[in-house]
């Protein structure tokens, strides 16, 4: 053998083994770019499903808020609503004169004078604008007195110096009591759904 078939045998071995080296390089090339393009497609599902959870969340939040500020808007209505009719009560309630609001202040005057003793010195209170009314009324008491008005719809306030006892009978203080009693119950009737 001959140095030159021995150099040609080492060379055709370096590029058998060359060609080896680069076959499994190029295979392993395949291989790490096949993980990576695999990683990528992975990473690409879990951030495309995280966007969609999260545009999902923000959805159904601002969905949440859109309703909660729907309903609360709603209540706000409601609420000038039912302000609105305890106004026009309340005028109504003002504007009540001549028979029906003397009968009225006649009813509200015996309920409070029923609290007081006989020989009680007891003072009325009422609306300015009732003044003359309630001086009328109470010339059929014996120790009443008409003693000045009071901020009301209308009604009257008794109060005893001698027994230390008041007695609230106003427009105001009934129409408080049936408002909160009855409140629900109109409520209903105003918005019937």
């Amino acid at each position: 053998m001959s140095l030159e078939t021995v150099a040609e045998d080492i060379r055709d071995e370096a590029r058998a083994r060359a060609e080896d080296i680069r076959s499994e390089g190029e295979r392993r090339a395949e291989e790490i770019v096949a993980d990576a393009e695999a990683d990528a497609e992975r990473i690409l599902e879990e951030r495309e499903a995280a966007a969609e959870r999260r545009i999902a969340q923000e959805r159904e939040q601002a969905l949440s808020s859109a309703k909660l500020e729907a309903k609360q808007e709603r209540l706000e209505a409601r609420r000038d609503v039912l302000q609105r009719v305890r106004e026009e009560v309340e005028t109504g309630l003002v504007e009540l004169d001549g028979t029906k609001r003397e009968e009225l202040t006649r009813a509200l005057l015996d309920a409070a004078a029923a609290e007081f003793d006989g020989d009680d010195d007891v003072r009325v209170y009422g609306r300015a604008d009732d003044e003359q009314l309630l001086t009328s009324i109470l010339d059929e008491y014996d120790g009443f007195g008409y003693a000045g008005e009071r901020d009301c719809l209308g009604g009257v306030v008794v109060e005893s110096t001698a027994s230390r006892v008041r007695v609230n009978n106003t427009f105001d203080s009934i129409l408080e009591e049936v408002w909160e009693d009855n409140l629900k119950e109109l409520s209903a009737r105003l918005f019937e759904q």
